[in-house]
């Protein structure tokens, strides 16, 4: 756990970058710190490992005072990603990630592990990666190192200063998955700073909103959406918040779990009779493993043969997708249907325009509520 007690930053020439803030972060959780530039949240998180010292109050992690700490063992014992990444450029990918498992005296066969361990956790085979070079990886490969690389020693405590800010737009909605899903395996406790506020929906556990320098307020992300404690959260958030909720709900929340289904090497006309006995218009394609191949409406089946002849390609959505995510995907696709899937492309459920008009009266009508 981290917690922050009346902690303020006043520079020597007056200026107070942070001012009196307090709050808590149980073990596991992700807080965001979320505000405007200058309101203080990089500041506030810096002085959690005393890259910038505190001028009053104190931080505590797991019940300790920082600033009673070794400043070296202190930030070796927490992870940091930032920005810009950081990668030393003379250094291979596993020498980078290995970097803070060597000051803390790792042995040379656990600190290849790690890195070896970490590089597939990131989806980068070891030993198609772990020798190459920061120049030789794409932008999103860069990042996924800089991850691998604040995750090293294994720290309990991770600080990340808009860790996916410099990607572009695609790369960095897949990465915010991607690292979701990785946190629901390792269970870090996270301060992760950002000024977008969509993203602070989509990572946060706790969003801590600041403004020139204070705390405003501070709880889960339903919270700011729907109750907002004044004008300046309400106009952070947005004139749009039921849509930004999308973010809140997941497609597995409101997904069918079950979905008519064709094989490939199926008899168009016996699948386009079958669906007009059940009234239906569209269903999912799988192979004889379960894995979703492709998609087919009842009109296209009078153009084939066989479904696999006249299916549209697989658009889905994962099932921990978040709902604005499918959302674009439906509409890229042209589908009222969506499939839903697992990560080994096995078909769990559909998702359909219905169930996503539902969701949006449920938000809409928690709004109003609250």
């Amino acid at each position: 756990m981290i917690r922050l007690d009346k902690v303020s930053k006043v520079y020597p020439d007056g200026t107070r970058a942070v001012i009196d803030v307090s709050f808590e972060v149980p073990d596991g959780e992700l807080c965001v710190l979320l505000g405007p530039s200058g309101c203080g949240k990089t500041t506030s998180m810096k002085m959690i490992n005393r890259l910038i010292p505190i001028t009053e109050g104190e931080i505590y992690i797991d019940g300790k005072n920082t600033g009673e700490m070794d400043e070296n063992e202190l930030r070796r014992n927490i992870g940091y990603a930032i920005q810009d990444i950081g990668l030393f450029p003379h250094m291979t990918v596993g020498q980078n990630i290995e970097t803070v498992p060597v000051l803390k005296g790792w042995s040379k066969v656990e600190r290849a592990k790690r890195a070896e361990e970490l590089l597939e956790l990131m989806g980068m085979p070891p030993g198609e990666f772990k020798n190459k070079y920061p120049s030789e990886l794409s932008g999103g490969q860069r990042q996924r190192v800089g991850v691998a690389r604040c995750l090293g020693a294994d720290p309990s405590l991770l600080l990340m200063d808009e860790p996916f800010g410099a990607i572009d737009p695609i790369t960095r909605v897949r990465l915010q998955g991607e690292f979701l899903k990785i946190q629901e395996v390792l269970k870090k406790t996270i301060i992760f700073v950002t000024h977008d506020i969509y993203e602070a929906i989509k990572m946060g556990d706790k969003i801590a909103l600041m403004n020139e320098g204070r705390l405003v307020q501070y709880g889960t992300p339903a919270e700011l959406l729907y109750r907002p404690e004044n004008e300046f959260v309400e106009s952070f958030v947005g004139a749009d918040r039921a849509l930004k909720g999308l973010q809140l709900l997941r497609v597995k929340e409101i997904m069918t779990d079950t979905a008519p289904t064709a094989k490939p090497d199926e008899k168009a006309e016996a699948v386009r009779a079958r669906m007009e006995q059940e009234g239906i218009d569209w269903l999912a394609v799988v192979d004889i493993g379960g894995r979703f191949v492709g998609g087919v409406n009842r009109l296209d089946l009078s153009g084939g043969r066989t479904v696999k002849e006249v299916m549209s390609p697989p658009a889905a959505a994962p099932v921990d997708a978040v709902l604005n995510e499918a959302i674009s995907l439906m509409l890229g696709s042209g589908l009222n249907t969506l499939a839903v899937v697992d990560r080994d492309r096995k078909l769990l459920g559909v998702l359909t325009f219905d169930a996503i008009r539902e969701a949006l009266a449920k938000l809409g009508q928690r709004g109003e509520d609250q």
